[in-house]
């Protein structure tokens, strides 16, 4: 689990290998990730879009960038929290995740959330610090 804290929003991330999806005799390995956002705040936020960074275990770099996540622009009121469930594929066994959602107050303004970064592993694998 990877845990980040901005603005008192706290985003959590929970990857795991999904062995059944993967097929490494054709170079693809894949991940679910599950993410929690947590309003801690006093004010009620919407999420707007989504940026990710992903870096393979050879150092190939992808970027993804959108409105919210899953289909969804979530709204969180105060204490309330939002999970979904994501997917990634890889064209190596290892590799990292990281990025960071924008986030929207009601009079309009909005600010950046950090995602940690986390690491996406197979289990029982020498792990690769990417």
């Amino acid at each position: 689990m990877y845990k980040a804290t901005t603005r008192n929003i706290t985003v959590t991330v929970t990857p795991s290998f999904l062995e059944e999806q993967s097929q490494p005799e054709d170079g693809r390995w894949v991940w679910a990730y599950t993410v929690e956002i947590d309003n801690g705040s006093r004010d009620t936020v919407q999420l707007r879009s989504r940026y990710w960074q992903i870096t393979d275990a050879q150092g190939h770099v992808e970027e993804v960038e959108g409105a919210g996540v899953v289909g969804e622009q979530p709204i969180l009121s105060p204490g309330d929290s939002f999970t979904y469930t994501s997917g990634c594929p890889l064209r190596t066994s290892s590799g990292i995740m990281r990025g960071h959602y924008r986030m929207q107050k009601p009079d309009g303004s909005t600010f950046t959330v950090e995602i940690p970064a986390f690491s996406l592993d197979v289990p029982a694998r020498q792990r690769v610090l990417n």
